[in-house]
């Protein structure tokens, strides 16, 4: 499954590049594109004040949601916990029949 999905990720990424490197005349070499700023306008000093980032706190419903996640994951592992034991149960039961 997995060589499955990294053939068609990397076929869809050679189409898009193939497609992105398109010229009008197929005959003309390719050329890339080049930014040239004036020294001078580089390395202006910088007159802006960085604006600071908000922060984020968690919120009383993402608080529950969680809680309710971790009760649903402890209720499922208690589940499979059980059946596994029934399951070892069996098979004990199992074998002690067919070596009477």
């Amino acid at each position: 499954m997995r060589k499955i999905l990294a053939s068609a990720l990397a076929a869809s990424a050679a189409l898009a590049l193939a497609a992105c490197g398109s010229t009008e005349d197929a005959s003309a070499d390719a050329e890339a594109d080049t930014v040239e700023m004036p020294a001078d306008e580089v390395l202006a000093p910088v007159t802006e004040e960085p604006v600071e980032a908000p922060v984020a706190e968690p919120t009383a419903e993402d608080t529950t949601a969680a809680v309710d996640a971790n009760a649903a994951a402890d209720e499922a592992g208690e589940a499979a916990a059980a059946a596994a034991a029934d399951v070892a149960a069996e098979a004990a039961a199992a074998s002690e029949e067919t070596t009477e």
